[in-house]
């Protein structure tokens, strides 16, 4: 019993394409609001693994979020500086991060830092948590996506603008 061979898929439809932005862009209104004096740049979005690249800029002092992750998170920093509460190390301008999964963190800019930004690599969602690690929220590829639609509907860049971003 012979079978006929079945259709012929192209290598570059399994695949998808590779991309290449400017990470601060020259445009403005690429940075999605998150909250007051918090932005991200949408750098990539894939909806297959859940992971997420942006960059964070942050334009005040104090607290901008305190969350744990279920999956890695790597960060680079671009400008300026930050760090956890729950940790002694700075993170400044050329400084690598690692988060480990699971781990709360309690992010925030010094008063001395008029602007931070940072380059993440998220695996999977971010689960914002109170002062008990109670969950208040979360964010993932799709939230994210839904929040750059939203934004750049808003700003004259159109809805459409972020599928550049997603993989």
């Amino acid at each position: 019993m012979s079978s006929a061979p079945g259709p012929v898929i192209p290598e570059t439809a399994l695949v998808p394409p590779e991309i290449a932005v400017a990470a601060v862009p020259e445009d403005e209104r690429v940075w999605v609001p998150q909250a007051s004096g918090v932005w991200f740049r949408p750098l990539m979005f894939n909806t297959v693994t859940g992971q997420w690249c942006n960059l964070l800029k942050v334009t005040r002092a104090g607290i901008v979020s305190r969350h744990r992750h279920p999956g890695a998170v790597f960060g680079y920093v671009l400008r300026g500086k930050w760090y956890y509460y729950e940790h002694e190390w700075v993170a400044e301008t050329g400084h690598f991060v690692y988060e480990p999964p699971g781990e709360i963190h309690t992010l925030a800019v010094p008063e001395d830092c008029p602007e931070m930004i940072t380059y993440f690599n998220i695996a999977g969602a971010m689960a914002y948590v109170d002062e008990s690690g109670v969950q208040t929220g979360y964010e993932d590829t799709f939230t994210k996506i839904s929040m750059c639609r939203d934004h750049y509907r808003r700003n004259g860049l159109g809805a459409s603008y972020v599928e550049q971003f997603i993989r």
